[in-house]
This record gives C-alpha cells, sequence and structure tokens, in this order.
C-alpha cells in the first residue's frame, strides 16, 4: 500500500464539482489521447481526484475491455473521454496521390530510419455513436468528451443513467453551448494546453484564448461548475485558477511525465529534462491543431510548402515514421505532446505529483489567509 494522502483544509477541495463527481480532491487527470493508461486512471480515482481515459482512438470493443480494467483497479469514480468530431471534411475522399504528396514530407526520415514506406489504403472511420453506445451500455460514472457537443439523445440518456458529462470549452460561446445542451460541468481550456484543441463553433486557429483570460469570462458566462485546464502544472496554478473562479482543475502534461502514463520513456524525459522549454502549435502531427514540444518534426511539418492530410489520416501516416523514431530514441522526430507549462513538471509518479499539489494548495492558501489578516490598509489619502 502506497502513503495515504496528506489531510487538507476543507475549504478550497469542498466544491461543485467535487460534490458533482463524487471525489475529494477536485483535481481531474487530463484524458491524453492516445496515451492513456488503465494503471494511471485508477490510480489517481484511487487517491481521490478523477482519473480519466482518452478512448477516442479506440474501437468499441476495445473501450469495453479498457473500461472493464478500470473497473477492476478502481471502485472510485472515472471518466471516459471520447471525441464527438472523429474527422475532418475531405478524409472519406482524399485520395492516393494526396497520400502521397504528404508521405514526401516523411519519407526521408522513415527510410534513414530503417523504417517501411507506407501504402495508401482507403480510410475505414470510427464512428463516434458506436463508442459512446459502450459507455452508455457499461453506465461508466463520468462522460467527458471534447470537439463538439453529443446528440440530446446521447445527453438524455446519460441524465437517466446518472452519468456525469464534462464539454470542453476553448470560448465563452463553446461554453454556453455546452450548458444549453445539458452538460454538467464545463471544462474551459486554454491555449497553453498540450495536445488537441477541442475547439468546435469557430476554427482552433480563431480559438486561441489564453487560461487566465477564458476561464473569468466562462465563469461569467455560465451557471454550471468550471474547470480550468491549459498551463496548470502545479499549486501555484490551481490557487490561481480556483482565484478566477474554477471550481476544479484539469492537469494533463503533469500526469503525462509520470512513469504510469502510455508516453514512452524519451517522451517522459524530454518533459523532465529541460527539452519543453519551447512548445508551439502544428496541424502536422495529425491533422488537427496541437500543442508539442517544438523540434525538428514539428518545425518541418509547419513549413507552407508541406501537405498535411485531414484528421485522422495525418495522424496514421505520421505513426509510420514515430514507431522506427521511438526505436532509435530520435526525440527530434517524434510527436512530443506538451503544453506551455511542461517544463514544471517534476515527478514521476503520480501518486507524489497528487500528494504534493493537496499539500501545497493547502500551504498557499494557509498563507494568503495569514497575508490577508496581517496586511495594512492601503493609505488612499495623498
Amino acid at each position: 500500500m502506497g502513503q495515504q494522502p496528506v489531510s487538507s483544509s476543507p475549504q478550497w477541495n469542498k466544491t461543485r464539482v467535487s460534490s458533482r463527481l463524487g471525489i475529494e480532491y477536485p483535481i481531474i487527470q487530463g484524458p491524453l489521447g492516445g496515451l492513456s493508461t488503465q494503471r494511471l486512471t485508477a490510480n489517481v480515482s484511487n487517491f481521490g481526484g478523477l482519473g480519466s481515459f482518452g478512448a477516442h482512438g479506440l474501437s468499441p470493443s476495445a473501450i469495453k475491455d479498457v473500461i472493464a480494467e478500470i473497473r477492476s483497479l478502481t471502485s472510485k469514480p472515472f471518466a471516459m473521454n471520447l471525441w464527438v468530431s472523429m474527422e475532418d471534411e475531405g478524409a472519406r475522399t482524399s485520395g492516393s496521390e494526396a497520400f502521397s504528396r504528404s508521405l514526401a514530407a516523411i519519407a526521408p526520415h522513415i527510410q534513414a530510419l530503417g523504417g517501411t514506406l507506407p501504402t495508401y489504403t482507403p480510410y475505414v472511420p470510427v464512428k463516434f455513436e458506436d463508442q459512446v453506445r459502450v459507455l452508455l451500455d457499461a453506465k461508466v460514472p463520468v462522460f467527458s468528451f471534447i470537439v463538439g457537443i453529443p446528440p440530446k439523445e446521447v445527453l438524455d440518456e446519460c441524465r437517466a443513467q446518472g452519468i456525469v458529462t464534462i464539454g470542453t470549452a476553448t470560448t465563452p460561446d463553446e461554453a454556453i453551448a455546452i450548458e444549453q445542451a445539458g452538460g454538467d460541468v464545463i471544462v474551459a481550456s486554454g491555449f497553453e494546453a498540450g495536445g488537441h484543441r477541442g475547439s468546435f463553433l469557430l476554427r482552433s486557429e480563431d480559438s486561441l484564448t489564453g487560461t487566465f483570460s477564458l476561464l473569468p469570462q466562462v465563469v461569467d458566462a455560465v451557471s454550471v461548475p468550471v474547470v480550468a485546464a491549459g498551463g496548470i502544472a502545479d499549486a501555484r496554478g490551481i490557487v490561481a485558477a480556483f482565484a478566477l473562479g474554477a471550481e476544479g482543475v484539469q492537469i494533463g502534461t503533469a500526469f503525462l511525465a509520470c512513469e504510469e502514463s502510455g508516453a514512452s520513456v524519451h517522451h517522459r524525459n524530454a518533459l523532465l529534462s529541460g527539452q519543453a522549454k519551447q512548445t508551439a502549435l502544428t496541424r502536422g502531427f495529425t491533422g488537427r491543431l496541437a500543442r508539442g514540444i517544438k523540434n525538428r518534426l514539428l518545425d518541418e511539418l509547419n513549413r507552407k510548402d508541406t501537405e498535411i492530410l485531414p484528421y485522422p489520416l495525418q495522424r496514421a501516416l505520421v505513426r509510420h515514421l514515430s514507431i522506427p523514431a521511438e526505436k532509435a530514441g530520435r526525440t527530434d522526430l517524434l510527436p512530443l505532446w506538451a503544453g506551455q507549462s511542461a517544463n514544471l513538471s517534476r515527478c514521476t509518479d503520480a501518486h507524489a505529483l497528487l500528494n504534493s499539489l493537496v499539500r501545497e494548495v493547502s500551504e498557499i492558501g494557509s498563507a494568503v489567509q495569514n497575508w490577508s489578516a496581517h496586511r495594512q490598509p492601503v493609505d488612499t489619502q495623498r
């Protein structure tokens, strides 16, 4: 058995988010897309936070197996995350010629690493409707979603079954739309966040608002509880988010650096060794706008003359480079997802990370209270 969570002041962790989700601490582990693991999800939930598993890249049968394994590891609430929009315009009509043009940008790297150049195969879609059916049938505790809003009948069934819903907004208008659709909790995701942007009303490039600007606007725009995401990596970020009206936080990159995540050792080392000082946005990794560590691959795929396939075709294409690059330890040629606060990552163990967050938030809160109680009033008389 690991060390028990430290005790904390009830003032900060007893919020509508913790109450609605049935958790002790209003700290949500970001879904982490294809780098989720059942172990990390369960460990965060067992501590008292909300573990999340990003399942958008999985088949319905695989999602069913994941849910079963998570439930074998924890009896606490956890979230399954899906993308409402599973493909971009043009994905079903993109042909072999576009494939060849996009492959040309990475083919020399694949060959230099001893990899096999892929050949064109027609796109076979995975449907959101089939994935979410598994979540509903399994009666998962929490269903979180990005890149859109599920159909009304899905959200109605969630309410009927007591499944809590969490929607991601990158603008105040998106937050309003999620609330009007019946979402229980809203994640306000600033553009500092690692991984994909969850925008759905406007283009992602037109929805790039920082967390400190976005969060209070969303809090003012909706009545449901709001969770802050993007650039939050330590206790200072949590306290700042709460000061702006958040009732919970979602943290991704700091958990990605932990050994329980699905990130490779090379990816985790990059997050912990100072290589993540500079991040950038790109569509080159998957076809959708996302943030990762600025490296050679990101720079090359961001060139104006590089043709990028629609999501998820570009994602599948780049994977043919990622596999041999991973084997060779070539972090300059890997998509290394990371938020702008990646350089604050310190912990390699999820339990230790959560323990430090809970302890330090309480300590900062006590210090602020003491300062407020003893500070001298400002003399405004001149």
